[in-house]
């Protein structure tokens, strides 16, 4: 009886340890999968479509498409020939602003901006001796028509006092006196704006001495300065670039009208650079005389991958985009870059096309990386 007792007490033990084993061996296996899972997705970036969209996340399927090939450089904002003039002083003497005179102001064609006056100087008031003069030919001239009817004056007289009388009224006439009635008015001669100012209240000038540049700034000039190593190229650029310093945007010549003028065939005897001139219109805030970075673009090139420069992190030397997985779901990927037109910039490798690249906000998708305490994300894609 006991050897039965014994019998089924082992096989009952035996049993339960053969269940033991089973249930352990699921478990470890489902653990396993747990943990197999998570380190699939360990590089992933978790940021709901909530905070992304408060982010300003966006985002752009890459796809290959036509890239031109770019000369970086820099250059210079200048007026358009044509659409800028000097103010000159018509007379000697010393200046006197007729209103508060500054750069970037606003004049009307005929405008009085200042006077020029010698009525202290040695010469005496120009206006005053014009007028002397005018008057003095005028009464020659009257006097001399009415004897040349008796024949007492020759033609040839009358003639010469006429031409006499004529250049005394033009000079006269010329030297428009100001509105204060001290001096000669120095006007605007087209409307504009001041781009500069070379003389200050009270400064001495000469007759066709330089006082003020007026500008339409309608169009405007590019002049790019472009390295000698670059002159085979020269001949296949159509089009440029270029971003400012004070708003860090870039203008593409394309939208703004632009046109090619010319390029140098040879550098200047003090320069190792070739000069590009482009032209365009003035549809922004774009100061002339600035210096800005050029990116000159020459033969197109198919099926580049290029991404928007704003795509771009860096870290420790190393470049990266974000690529969208899913609707939370974000992965960091490395990619190694090419030239850039100051827009975007050709991807050498990391990208094949197709991906959902994160264009704004990836500074945000990087900081959602670093501070991601959210746990693993282990829903199947």
């Amino acid at each position: 009886m006991k050897k039965y007792i014994y019998a089924g007490a082992f096989a009952m033990l035996l049993l339960s340890a053969c269940n033991a084993h089973r249930h352990g061996t699921e478990g470890h296996d489902h653990e396993a999968e747990m943990q197999k899972e998570t380190h699939t997705h360990s590089d992933e970036i978790i940021l709901s479509p909530e905070k992304a969209k408060a982010a300003g996340v966006k985002t752009e399927t890459i796809q290959p498409g036509t890239f031109a090939q770019v000369i970086p450089t820099s250059g210079q904002i200048l007026a358009a020939q044509g659409n800028e003039t000097a103010i000159v002083a018509g007379a000697a003497g010393v200046v006197s602003f007729s209103r508060t005179v500054s750069e970037g102001m606003q004049v009307e064609k005929g405008a009085e901006v200042m006077s020029v006056s010698a009525q202290n100087v040695q010469d005496g008031d120009p206006i005053k001796r014009a007028e002397v003069a005018y008057n003095t030919a005028k009464d020659e001239y009257e006097r001399a028509r009415k004897l040349s009817e008796s024949r007492i004056v020759s033609q040839k007289e009358l003639n010469a006092l006429y031409e006499a009388y004529e250049n005394a009224r033009l000079a006269y006439e010329a030297l428009s006196p100001s509105k204060s009635g001290k001096g000669i008015a120095i006007k605007a001669p087209m409307s504009g704006y001041v781009k500069s100012c070379l003389v200050k209240e009270g400064d001495y000038v000469s007759v066709g001495q330089p006082l003020m540049t007026v500008t339409q700034t309608r169009r405007l000039m590019l002049k790019a300065e472009v390295s000698e190593r670059h002159y085979p190229m020269l001949g296949q650029v159509k089009s440029a670039n270029f971003k400012t310093p004070y708003d860090n945007k870039v203008y593409e010549l394309n939208q703004l009208n632009g046109r090619l003028l010319s390029y140098g065939k040879t550098s200047g005897d003090t320069s190792y650079y070739i000069p590009v001139t482009f032209e365009f219109d003035n549809r922004g805030g774009i100061v002339p005389g600035s210096f800005v970075e050029v990116y000159l673009l020459a033969s197109p090139r198919q099926g580049v991958i290029s991404v928007p420069v704003s795509a771009l992190t860096e870290e420790q030397g190393l470049n990266f985009v974000y690529i969208r997985l899913d609707a939370e779901g974000y992965k960091k990927q490395e990619v190694k870059l090419g030239g850039s037109d100051g827009a975007r910039v050709e991807i050498l490798s990391g990208l094949k096309g197709g991906e959902k690249v994160v264009t704004e906000g990836a500074v945000h998708v990087k900081l959602a990386s670093a501070s991601n305490a959210i746990p693993a994300h282990t829903h199947n894609h």
